[in-house]
């Protein structure tokens, strides 16, 4: 990997982030409060779970991190799906969020997770992948498709590699699941992830 890939520009970043909150948004919008009890293949999490993370740390999360801010208790333990209107105040804070990477200057530095510090460009990075993985986790059980362009699909199969080991020590990925070397880029980095991307495919043909 080149060091251009290994610190990309914002120029290169944002609109990758743009392009999978803008697709997040649309998932969101296509799940039906029945579906929110469903399972997902995520085991011990149903789609209300998943749906809560997912909008928690790529909504309010990825602002947070622009902000340098940490996230509140009082955000980490909301139920946000008990909100009738939850895809449309999902989508609303994508926006925020956003935005407030389209300043240059927050791509700059480390951003404070706590226990460790990290780049603010490598961090983004790796909540465009969360966008996408946990867009596709949430398409999935509900009978969607979540797309992305070639290019987000090779930053986000980038990531999967580079911080794959990390992940699965927190139990974020599973094993990686075999996928024909001639698979498209974001199959390959569902795969890489513990994900099978031949699961969507079946989901929408149950539908």
């Amino acid at each position: 990997m080149s060091n251009h890939d290994e610190h990309p520009h914002p120029n290169d970043l944002h609109p990758y982030m743009t392009e999978c909150a803008a697709e997040a948004a649309r998932v969101a919008r296509g799940v039906t409060s029945a579906q929110l009890d469903d399972p997902t293949h995520c085991p011990d999490w149903d789609v209300r779970a998943m749906v809560n993370h997912w909008v928690l740390y790529t909504s309010h999360g990825l602002e947070h991190r622009a902000l340098r801010k940490q996230l509140s208790e009082e955000l980490t333990a909301r139920d946000f799906t008990a909100d009738p209107d939850w895809a449309q105040a999902y989508a609303a804070q994508l926006d925020r969020a956003v935005a407030a990477w389209a300043d240059p200057a927050v791509w700059e530095g480390e951003v404070d997770l706590g226990m460790a510090k990290m780049p603010a460009d490598e961090l983004a990075s790796m909540i465009i992948k969360e966008l996408a993985v946990h867009g596709w986790d949430v398409a999935t059980a509900t009978g969607q498709e979540y797309r992305v362009s070639e290019g987000a699909a090779r930053l986000i199969l980038a990531v999967v590699e580079k911080h794959g080991d990390l992940y699965r020590q927190y139990d974020g990925f599973a094993d990686p699941v075999p996928v024909a070397a001639d698979a498209p880029v974001f199959d390959r980095a569902l795969a890489a992830s513990g994900r099978n991307p031949r699961q969507q495919a079946m989901s929408k043909v149950d539908q």
